[in-house]
């Protein structure tokens, strides 16, 4: 009896664990979310933290986001990508989609997958408020430096405005620092968007916004050219939300929506062809050429930013060396408290960023002293890298052997003579091999001075990848130009040391 129960219990237990994992032949599988990437560093309107709860982004974006998953039946997965990398990470499927202000281009139709575009925005000038009646257009600032974020529709057209009005336009890696600089009289007018320019106004006072539109241009939606299926069902989406007014109401969420939009959507909804920009001669775009043919037009341009990374490269490497001598000769033989001054430089320059150090020289003194930017750059790194120098240096000094400074005193010799017949001979020799490997990894860190405005290697080198939609070529012409640059550099070391090694 007490056996049949067992298995009567059994069997009713496999049934209920039967019934549980089994799924009913009609249930759906749970559908993927909607991964989308975009930058909350551009801030609102587009994408940002949540000032109530940091984990919790908001934006106009960020509800196009929502509505293009609802639409799909998914959930809306959010995946950070910078802006200037977010159709790259699209292309090899970082995400689905990327949506965080972007802007519609030749160059991006031709490499990648584009929504419809969902948000129409003018190019606008930003002067300051004194200067406004007198600089109306680009044609008015002739041989003026103008600001803008790199490698976007802005920044072709200053590249446009350089050839034919000598405008020098000056780079950026945000959209913040412009009109900063803007008031501190180092650019003398700022080419953005109008979503970014009136907001900025917000915050930023001493600028006027001109009202003339210099081009103008539309935010879309990029997908992989394999996900052409998926931007067809979100264009769907996004006409129908045009249609019964729930992208309307979106924007009017953010303060952006204007009359422009009205006519924008009624051109999409009767199925009038959109073009990517309005105002700007594409005849000199990378984007209709193939590759080499772009990469060609590009090298002149890449070349010129090599020589200021060499030129900048060689005069920090020059400040480092000789403040590194002094710091560490300092720590050797001066007073303990030089010492210990000195040792504190040493360790502040080496526990903080460089990058950090580069921001506080160009923008933290800026209401004090206004340092040009390959000033600011060149003293930067120069001073960050005169610590890890010194290190070297020290370290050297202190590797000879005390037997032979001792038999230098004996015979007589000064501490001055010591140091400069015996003692630092023999420390250069062993600081040469971490020198030239300092000078190596300076040259490379130089890329880091593109966010003070100073167009190097690297940063002409994302701009031509941005603008041709691809970082092979780019890429690969950037690698082979540093590697010209350095190898003759670490040759050069390695004979020293045989020559050294064989007189020895």
């Amino acid at each position: 009896m007490v056996r049949l129960r067992l298995r009567a219990w059994g069997m009713l237990l496999m049934v209920i664990f039967a019934a549980c994992v089994t799924r009913p032949a009609h249930a759906q599988p749970t559908a993927p979310p909607l991964v989308w990437a975009g930058d909350p560093e551009g801030g609102a309107p587009y994408v940002q933290a949540d000032p109530d709860d940091p984990t919790h982004l908001v934006g106009f974006d960020v509800e196009v986001a929502d509505l293009l998953a609802h639409g799909l039946g998914r959930s809306a997965q959010f995946r950070f990508i910078t802006f200037s990398s977010l159709p790259q990470g699209i292309a090899r499927g970082d995400a689905d989609i990327g949506l965080s202000g972007i802007e519609d281009t030749p160059a991006l139709r031709a490499s990648m997958s584009v929504t419809l575009p969902y948000y129409e925005f003018q190019e606008v000038l930003s002067v300051r408020t004194a200067d406004a009646s007198r600089w109306r257009t680009l044609a008015d600032l002739k041989g003026r430096r103008i600001g803008t974020l790199g490698g976007t529709l802005a920044y072709e057209i200053l590249l446009q405005a350089q050839r034919s009005h000598d405008i020098v336009p000056v780079s950026y890696d945000d959209d913040v620092h412009p009109f900063e600089d803007l008031i501190n009289e180092r650019v003398d007018a700022v080419l953005l968007d109008n979503v970014l320019a009136f907001r900025r106004s917000r915050t930023v006072k001493g600028f006027t916004v001109q009202p003339a539109s210099v081009a103008t241009g539309h935010y879309v939606g990029v997908l992989s050219k394999p996900n052409a299926a998926l931007r067809d069902r979100c264009n769907e989406i996004l006409r129908a939300a045009m249609q019964d007014g729930r992208l309307e109401q979106i924007l009017r969420r953010w303060q952006v929506w204007n009359d422009d939009q009205g006519r924008l959507y009624a051109r999409v909804l009767a199925g009038q062809p959109i073009e990517p920009v309005v105002g700007l001669d594409t005849s000199h775009a990378v984007s209709g050429l193939s590759s080499w043919e772009a990469a060609l037009r590009y090298m002149p341009s890449l070349l010129r930013a090599a020589v200021i990374t060499i030129v900048l490269s060689c005069l920090s490497m020059a400040l480092a060396i000789g403040l590194g001598v002094l710091i560490a000769s300092g720590r050797v033989y001066g007073h303990p408290v030089l010492r210990w001054l000195l040792t504190g430089y040493v360790e502040l320059a080496r526990g903080t960023p460089v990058l950090l150090q580069l921001f506080v020289l160009y923008y933290g003194i800026a209401t004090a002293i206004r340092l040009p930017a390959f000033i600011a750059a060149f003293l930067g790194l120069g001073l960050n890298y005169a610590a890890y120098e010194s290190e070297i240096y020290r370290a050297s000094l202190e590797a000879v052997g005390r037997g032979q400074l001792e038999a230098a005193r004996t015979l007589g010799f000064s501490e001055w003579q010591i140091l400069r017949l015996i003692r630092a001979p023999q420390a250069f020799r062993l600081a040469l091999a971490p020198m030239t490997n300092d000078f190596v990894a300076l040259l490379k860190d130089s890329s880091l001075v593109s966010v003070l405005t100073v167009v190097e290697l690297t940063k002409q080198t994302q701009i031509f990848a941005t603008n041709l939609g691809s970082w092979v070529i780019p890429g690969a012409l950037c690698a082979a130009l540093y590697l010209a640059m350095s190898l003759p550099l670490s040759g050069l070391a390695r004979r020293l040391e045989a020559k050294w090694k064989a007189a020895a």
